[in-house]
C-alpha cells in the first residue's frame, strides 16, 4: 500500500497561482539547485536548460512558473517565500540577464527557458527537465521532475524520503474507512487525527499546525474581502470579493442570515482571487481549488455556529481523509483529469467535511462528498490565457455552493444510497483517461478558445 496521505500532506501553505504550475515546478527547481550543491558542481555551473513539457509548457507563463522556478533555483520555498518578490522574479531576470543558483551569479538566457506545450512524457503531462553545464559546455547533471498536482513533486530518479511510522488505522478505500470508523465507534477525524499523531509523534505538534493552516485560509479570505484593484495579466480581470462582501454588508441583520448562500460564494471568490494574484493560500488540495475548502469552513463558522477549534481539528481532517482517496485513486491534478480533479475533489472534501462538523454520520459524511463528486464529473480545465482566473474564480463560488447542496440532501437521508464514493472516485479517474488532452489545462480548447482575449 502507498505510503499514508496526511493532511499536513494535501494542507500546505504556499502560494498562488497554481499548485501544480507554481508550487511544483519551485520545489523541484530547489530539489536540482540543492542537488548540484550535494555533488559539488555548483561552482562549476556556467548555464542552465530548463524544459517545460505538456499543461506546463502550455500555460507556464500564465500560471507563473517561470517565476516559481527562479525562486526555487535561488533557494526559496513556497511555504516562506515573499509572494511579491516572486512574482517579480521573472521580470528581474529578463532585465538583468542573470539570476541567482543559491547565491551564484548565473547568466540567463531567454533560449534557455523552453516552452514544449505540445510535447508530453509519458509518466505525467506536467514535467520539468532541468540540465546544468559548465563553461566548457560539459553536462554536470540532469534531472526531470514530474508536478503532479497539489505541490506533490515525483522525479525518474530517486528523492530521499524520511522514513514514515506505520498508522494504526490504514486505508486505501472509502469502505476500509468507514470500516475503521464502526469498529472503533468514533469519527472519521478522529481516525485521521490518531493516523496523523502515529506519523508525526506529537499532539501539540499536529494541532498546532492543524490551526496554522486554519488560520491561513481565513487570514486569506479576510485580505481577499478586502482587496480590490484588478488582477494580473492582460485579461485586467477586476477584483470581485470586495464589492460583494460590500454589498452584502449593507443589508439588514435580517436579511444577512438569508443572504448566507451569497456570503459562501464572496468567501470562494475572496481566496481565488489572492490565489490569482499569486498572495498567500493553502493548497486544498491544489491552487485552482483553493477557494471552496476554506468557504465552506468560513460558512460553517459564521453562519453554523462551528468555533474554530472544531474547523481546524474535524472539518479539516475529515475533508484530508476524503482528499487522501482521491489522490490515491484517482488523481488531483487538473493537467491528468481535467477540473474534476481539482474543483471536483475539493468540492467532495468540502462536502464531507461540512456533513462531519453539522453531526452527520460516517455513512452521511461519504454520501455528501459522493454527490458532490457526482455532480463534478467531466468537468474540464479549459482557462483563458493560462491564468487562474477565467473560469476558475467563479468555479470555486459555484463549486462551494455545490458541497452545501450535497450536504443538505446527504443529512436529509440515513446515509444509505446506490453509488458509492469509491466507484465515483474510480469514475472520475476513469473519465479523466478519457478526457481529450486539450481540456486538460492546457489553453488548447474550450473557454481558452472560445473567448476573446483582449
Amino acid at each position: 500500500m502507498p505510503d499514508y496521505i496526511s493532511a499536513l500532506d494535501l494542507f500546505t501553505i504556499g502560494i498562488g497561482p497554481s499548485s501544480s504550475h507554481t508550487v511544483g515546478p519551485m520545489r523541484a527547481a530547489l530539489l536540482f539547485a540543492q542537488a548540484l550543491d550535494a555533488n559539488a558542481s555548483l561552482p562549476q555551473v556556467d548555464r542552465l536548460q530548463i524544459e517545460l513539457y505538456g499543461s506546463l509548457g502550455a500555460t507556464g507563463p500564465g500560471h507563473g512558473t517561470s517565476n516559481a522556478i527562479l525562486a526555487g533555483l535561488e533557494g526559496l520555498a513556497p511555504e516562506t517565500c515573499d509572494p511579491e518578490s516572486v512574482g517579480t522574479a521573472w521580470q528581474r531576470t529578463v532585465e538583468s540577464k542573470t539570476y541567482r543558483l543559491l547565491g551564484r551569479s548565473i547568466r540567463f538566457d531567454l533560449a534557455d527557458f523552453k516552452f514544449l506545450g505540445r510535447q508530453t512524457l509519458p509518466r505525467h503531462s506536467n514535467a520539468l527537465k532541468f540540465a546544468a553545464f559548465s563553461v566548457d559546455g560539459d553536462e554536470l547533471l540532469t534531472q526531470t521532475f514530474y508536478s503532479v498536482g497539489g505541490g506533490f513533486v515525483e522525479a525518474e530518479h530517486s528523492i530521499e524520503k524520511p522514513l514514515r511510522a506505520p498508522v494504526p488505522f490504514a486505508f486505501d478505500s472509502a469502505v476500509e474507512l468507514l470500516e475503521h470508523a464502526t469498529k472503533q465507534n468514533t469519527k472519521i477525524a478522529d481516525i485521521a487525527w490518531q493516523n496523523e499523531i502515529a506519523l508525526h509523534g506529537d499532539q501539540e505538534f499536529v494541532a498546532e499546525r492543524l490551526k496554522a493552516i486554519w488560520a491561513a485560509m481565513s487570514s486569506c479570505i479576510n485580505a481577499g474581502l478586502s482587496t480590490r484593484g484588478t488582477l494580473p495579466g492582460y485579461l485586467q480581470v477586476p477584483r470581485r470579493a470586495a464589492d460583494m462582501a460590500a454589498a452584502l454588508s449593507a443589508q439588514s441583520l435580517q436579511e444577512k442570515s438569508e443572504l448566507s448562500n451569497q456570503w459562501l460564494q464572496a468567501y470562494a471568490f475572496a481566496v481565488n482571487e489572492q490565489n490569482a494574484a499569486g498572495a498567500r493560500v493553502v493548497t486544498a488540495p491544489t491552487n485552482g481549488a483553493a477557494g471552496i475548502i476554506p468557504a465552506v469552513a468560513f460558512y460553517a463558522r459564521q453562519f453554523r455556529g462551528v468555533g474554530d477549534a472544531k474547523i481546524a481539528k474535524d472539518f479539516l481532517l475529515t475533508a484530508a481523509a476524503i482528499g487522501s482517496l482521491y489522490k490515491r485513486n484517482a488523481s488531483i491534478s487538473g493537467a491528468e483529469a481535467g477540473c474534476q480533479g481539482e474543483v471536483g475533489s475539493a468540492c467532495s472534501m468540502a462536502a464531507g467535511a461540512l456533513a462531519a462538523v453539522l453531526g452527520g454520520t460516517p455513512a452521511q459524511i461519504e454520501n455528501a462528498a459522493e454527490i458532490a463528486m457526482e455532480h463534478n464529473l467531466g468537468l474540464t480545465c479549459d482557462p483563458v490565457g493560462g491564468f487562474v482566473q477565467m473560469p476558475c474564480i467563479e468555479r470555486n463560488a459555484i463549486a462551494a455552493g455545490t458541497a452545501l447542496s450535497a450536504v443538505r440532501l446527504a443529512l436529509l437521508g440515513d446515509g444509505s444510497h446506490k453509488i458509492s464514493l469509491d466507484t465515483v472516485i474510480e469514475t472520475m479517474r476513469q473519465t479523466g483517461i478519457d478526457m481529450s488532452s486539450k481540456y486538460k489545462e492546457t489553453s488548447l480548447g474550450g473557454l481558452a478558445v472560445n473567448v476573446v482575449e483582449c
